[in-house]
């Protein structure tokens, strides 16, 4: 093991004092902690080109302080010891009342210019329930691991000349064009691999177009409710936001202030509360971007889950005029693990989004780009999620059973796709903010809507979205369903 230590032969304190002072101050300050090893003698010797008597005379000295203690064929270790942290690494001093990582927290936040409820993707719960439906979990059994496990193999027989080099900070050209490929005929975008950037999933394409596209003041406008990774990202860069109601239509263009620069929205299916934007107004919010010369930002979240008819294209499809930014993931059909998503942008943004991507992150993990590549174009990605529709929709069908049979009067939105429903509670049953506890005290994640990772702007709405309750179904098989279902009855059975 390496210290840093240095030696002046100038100094007038002797070098064996300055060995020694050196490693007693790593030590108390806790940069050695107890159990790490120091360098053998012949080798720190040689490194800093004074004998060895030198260095065992330094150890020596540690040893009779009793900070350093030696071991036969083993060397020279750290000693436990009771001053480990010195004066400038203690947690509280009388200068100094509030906790260091406290302080640091609130400078962070200071920094920080929205206030609402941090971005969150993971579920709240430390220790995850029993059954949980947190929204955009995948089921690790469904994972195809002999199919991306032979793919890996596949990659890595070939020369490791990619593993060893920097790779197009815009994606692996075989990626970009199979996704073109896909999304033209899965989506009917018609586009090609010079469009396509490849993202480390959805929240870095928002963060490059909120540091290409906001700055202070800027009016960006976003569904109400709406996904919270969106609105914090464009809150942080300065963006005045600017909440459009959305109802069972999806957001309304009708409500879109004419100053803003940039709409954010999810037409397939709106997060969180699973409308899908009509053929109507999806020709209104193309209208309006045009009128008012503003991007369209279309995270096409879930549109992979379609259950009961074909899907409407995405709004990019019908973009006449290059003002629609789309937003696209693997997350939901492989899993958000593999971190791989894209962005198909308007030929203006590409130059600039290539460039912002290099001072971001320079380029994706070229392993993972190839055999994603290879998984999208050879037809496995397309087999496998033919097989998770089938089971999704399985899983959503029993859900929705489960919850008319126990929870008569309760109305299901959002089931024609995606990966959850939103639930309309009947009237007398209690409200989103007193069931998640409860139902989390007897083994059951459910989710009311603010909690969810989801951004509500008008507080006038809280109570009325008090009677949602969101359930993500698809990492529940259909038995854990029924069970959650039953259990999630009994609790509110007793809230009554």
């Amino acid at each position: 093991m390496q210290i840093p230590i240095l030696v002046d032969e100038a100094s007038a304190v002797g070098l064996q004092d300055q060995i020694f002072d050196q490693i007693h101050t790593l030590i108390l300050d806790g940069r050695l902690p107890a159990g790490s090893a120091l360098p053998a003698s012949r080798s720190l010797a040689r490194d800093l080109g004074v004998s060895r008597n030198t260095v065992l005379g330094a150890y020596q000295r540690l040893a009779e302080q009793g900070l350093v203690r030696t071991r036969e064929q083993a060397g020279t270790y750290v000693a436990p010891h009771q001053h480990a942290l010195g004066p400038r690494h203690a947690l509280h001093t009388p200068d100094d009342p509030q906790d260091a990582q406290d302080d640091l927290g609130a400078a962070l936040q200071r920094r920080l210019r929205f206030r609402s409820r941090p971005h969150r993707v993971l579920s709240p719960h430390p220790v995850p329930p029993h059954y949980d439906f947190w929204i955009g979990q995948v089921d690790p059994r469904l994972y195809p691991t002999r199919a991306w496990r032979t793919l890996i193999a596949r990659m890595l027989a070939a020369p490791a000349e990619p593993l060893c080099r920097y790779g197009d900070p815009q994606g692996l050209p075989q990626l970009r064009a199979a996704i073109a490929a896909y999304v033209g005929a899965a989506r009917g975008i018609a586009t090609d691999a010079s469009r396509v950037l490849i993202t480390n999933g959805i929240q870095e394409g928002l963060s490059l177009l909120a540091r290409l596209l906001v700055r202070p003041g800027v009016e960006v406008a976003l569904e109400d409710p709406c996904y919270r990774g969106a609105s914090s990202v464009f809150a942080d860069h300065g963006a005045r936001l600017c909440p459009v109601p959305v109802d069972g239509d999806g957001i309304d263009p009708a409500a879109l202030p004419p100053s803003a620069a940039l709409v954010y929205a999810t037409p397939s299916h709106q997060y969180p509360m699973g409308a899908t934007l009509s053929l109507a107004r999806r020709e209104a919010l193309l209208a309006w971007g045009r009128r008012a010369g503003a991007y369209i930002v279309e995270d096409d979240y879930d549109s992979d889950f379609y259950y009961d008819e074909a899907p409407l294209p995405a709004l990019r499809s019908d973009d006449r005029h290059d003002q629609v930014i789309y937003l696209g993931t693997f997350s939901k059909c492989l899993g958000a693990g593999l971190r791989l998503g894209y962005m198909i942008l308007p030929r203006r943004l590409v130059g600039p989004a290539r460039a912002a991507k290099a001072l971001l992150s320079n380029c994706q993990p070229w392993l993972d780009q190839a055999a994603l590549a290879a998984f999208v174009a050879e037809g496995d990605h397309a087999h496998h999620l033919r097989q998770l529709r089938r089971i999704c929709a399985a899983r959503r069908d029993h859900l929705r059973a489960a919850i008319a049979h126990q929870f008569p009067g309760a109305r299901v939105a959002g089931a024609h796709s995606g990966m959850h429903l939103a639930v309309h509670l009947p009237p007398l049953m209690p409200g989103a903010q007193q069931i998640e506890p409860a139902a989390r005290r007897a083994g059951v994640g459910v989710y009311g809507v603010e909690s969810a990772n989801a951004q509500l702007f008008d507080a006038r709405r809280s109570g009325a979205l008090d009677r949602f309750l969101l359930f993500g179904y698809a990492a529940l098989d259909e038995t854990a369903i029924s069970e959650a279902i039953l259990a999630l009855r009994r609790t509110i059975d007793t809230l009554r």
